[in-house]
């Protein structure tokens, strides 16, 4: 139901300097949990920031509408999502939240939101001489991402070996990929979209994978930059580790994918500082939708919040902008894969988080069932644990009965590197990609299944796997069928070409 104009001004009289009253939406937790710690993101005058505007429909007329109201409100358009009801902006005006709550004169806005608690580095793409446009580094400093959240560091491996290579390769055996090979590498026509920091399509067992025309980078604001080299990596070499495992060719050069005949999409969504802020991923998943993929790899959280509170305004807005913008992919016919995390924590029990936010200064806080890792926790994504060769969970992994949908290795995988190199990494960065790949071997195999078969068949047809122990973190619960540790099972790439 839409909130009337003179509700909304009465929110807005209310309403903090630092944060909105959040509008038209619950709690998102149980009635006898904690409220999560308010963490106020602060919009001083003069400094720039970037905000997410979520209209009430997503009707053109509701679009035009937000944008003036933006305008009015001294911010900048950015990139417009009127097929989600999404609006990118930029602003120096300290008040801009409340103030575009304010020029709705209209009532179009559900809500609104600051994405990062830091200036944007790259300022406002196209509009740098507007008003409120310019780079702000000064009043708030900036920070650079400590990746290590994605992957776990591994002792320096040697460069792998030309073929056999993918002899050594333990995790395409236990996911059953060696075997799959032979029957269905994967079609052409299947497109995995790699939301990443880039796929280096130069490598030798890349080269022949990646589909440049379908490729976007969306760092630039939000903004999709379709120049030939921007979805390119320059400062992280993880999108093209995780491009490797999906896809890597059969080429009698270093390591096989699961799905070598399969193609690749660079979707870059990781800035040079190790950012992946919802209107990168936000961009991402739009554009996935709209150039039709089948699968998205996710091999991330998006950043500042390790967890994002449906009782925290800004947080609200900018997890409801990524909701919709994985609805909007998934209805357009993509599934996802997510990484779970490395956190060693159980997502279905988590209370506390000393990690957020982690592009400034991050504090303690409380966190309740509203808060949740996006967008590995949202509708529609299958959410991947991590395994050793032992086939025991990664100490280092996420895990919670109800939130792991499977797992795949993760601990020590080979795959490729910059500099038409290969080695070694760890993390649910590295088992999210095993399950994307074997959603595109299920996709070439059954090209008719909608994203919601897939998501199902891939859970079903997983190797059930009893509860192990763990040096590290919350014990496994739940039973053979399903637990904590390993979902519905390890993933199967034999049963989804045979079955």
């Amino acid at each position: 139901m839409r909130i009337s104009h003179s509700r909304r001004a009465l929110a807005v009289a209310t309403a903090t300097t630092l944060a909105l009253t959040a509008l038209g939406t619950g709690a998102g937790y149980a009635a006898d949990e904690p409220e999560s710690t308010p963490v106020p993101i602060v919009t001083p005058d003069g400094a720039l920031f970037s905000y997410v505007v979520n209209t009430e429909d997503t009707r053109s007329r509701d679009a035009t509408l937000a944008i003036k109201a933006i305008q009015r409100a001294d911010g900048v358009v950015v990139q417009a999502w009127p097929q989600i009801g999404v609006i990118v902006a930029h602003s120096a005006n300290g008040s801009f939240r409340e103030d575009v709550l304010a020029a709705d004169r209209v009532g179009v806005v559900e809500s609104v939101g600051a994405t990062r608690t830091v200036s944007p580095t790259e300022g406002t793409p196209g509009a740098d001489t507007a008003v409120g446009a310019k780079k702000s580094k000064t009043v708030v400093g900036q920070a650079k991402k400590d990746t290590t959240g994605w992957t776990v560091d591994e002792p320096a491996g040697t460069t792998a070996v030309p073929d056999p290579g993918e002899a050594t390769q333990w995790d395409m055996e236990m996911i059953k990929a060696d075997q799959s090979l032979a029957i269905n590498p994967g079609s052409s026509d299947v497109v995995v979209g790699v939301l990443d920091s880039g796929i280096d399509a130069s490598h030798p067992d890349l080269a022949t994978q990646v589909d440049a025309d379908s490729s976007v980078n969306c760092t630039d604001g939000g903004r999709p930059d379709m120049s030939s080299t921007g979805w390119l990596p320059t400062t992280s070499d993880h999108g093209t580790h995780v491009a490797g495992t999906i896809a890597a060719a059969q080429n009698g050069v270093g390591i096989v994918g699961v799905a070598p005949g399969v193609k690749m999409a660079s979707v870059k969504v990781v800035n040079d500082d190790g950012y992946i802020y919802p209107e990168y991923a936000i961009c991402g998943f739009v554009w996935a939708g709209m150039n039709r993929m089948d699968v998205t790899n996710n091999s991330y959280y998006i950043d500042p919040f390790m967890y994002w509170c449906e009782d925290q305004p800004d947080q609200q807005a900018a997890k409801e902008a990524v909701r919709r913008a994985v609805d909007f992919s998934t209805k357009r016919g993509v599934v996802h894969a997510a990484a779970a995390g490395n956190a060693a924590t159980d997502l279905a029990n988590n209370t506390t988080d000393t990690s957020s936010p982690n592009d400034s200064t991050a504090v303690d806080r409380v966190i309740n069932s509203g808060c949740e890792d996006i967008p590995a926790e949202l509708d529609g994504v299958v959410t991947v644990s991590s395994l050793t060769e032992s086939t025991d969970l990664s100490s280092f992994s996420n895990r919670g009965l109800g939130k792991i949908d499977v797992s795949a290795p993760g601990s020590a995988i080979l795959s490729t590197e910059l500099d038409g190199t290969w080695d070694l990494k760890s993390g649910t960065s590295m088992a999210s990609p095993h399950v994307a790949g074997v959603l595109a071997l299920m996709k070439s195999a059954h090209p008719r299944w909608s994203p919601a078969q897939l998501e199902a068949a891939v859970r079903t047809q997983a190797d059930d796997h009893e509860c192990t122990t763990t040096t590290r973190g919350p014990a496994c619960v739940g039973g053979l069928e399903e637990n904590s540790f390993y979902g519905d099972g390890i993933a199967d790439a034999l049963d989804a070409v045979t079955h």
